[in-house]
């Protein structure tokens, strides 16, 4: 399985830092769509990712049309992460997936409106929470998600046992 996480214009580095370190650990590879809202060589970002920057694929697109164009959603397993999505994120059945690709929008917009009318129905999955709060920080979402396909998965690939007392 191959998941593709999806960083849709970013704008604080240590979310997108803690987000590059969860690719390395499950073997994710990150998507940045520009403009980002940071240097790239920004120390937060560095330090956020720590020691885990060179272990993980990263690819950087010039903007979200040029990502679009290259992976088209029709022809993939695209999903758009957000609040106001219709299916459950855990209620997507990843078993069969050979390569998924997760979308998450900036901090504080998400994704844009209109790509959101065009896949709401078919394509949109969102984390349930209270209604009364807004969201999820965005770091945090892209792991739940990561591992509930991971999970599904039956963690292939991943480390079976503890080696911490061996």
């Amino acid at each position: 399985m191959k998941i593709n996480i999806v960083m849709v214009e970013p704008e604080i580095p240590q979310n997108t830092g803690n987000i590059a370190r969860t690719c390395a650990i499950t073997g994710a590879k990150l998507h940045l769509v520009h403009p980002l809202g940071f240097d790239i060589s920004e120390k937060a970002l560095k330090r956020a990712g720590l020691d885990y920057w060179d272990k993980f694929e990263i690819e950087e697109h010039k903007n979200l049309e040029a990502f679009l164009e290259k992976y088209k959603p029709e022809e993939n397993n695209m999903f758009f992460a957000t609040t106001k999505g219709k299916e459950v994120y855990s209620d997507v059945d990843y078993t069969n997936m050979e390569e998924v690709y997760i979308l998450f929008g900036k901090e504080t917009k998400g994704l844009p409106e209109w790509l959101l009318k065009k896949y709401l129905k078919t394509k949109t999955i969102r984390i349930p929470m209270l209604p009364t709060l807004r969201s999820l920080n965005l770091s945090n979402s892209v792991c739940v998600i990561t591992y509930e396909i991971l999970r599904q998965k039956r963690y292939e690939n991943m480390q079976e046992i503890s080696t911490y007392f061996d």
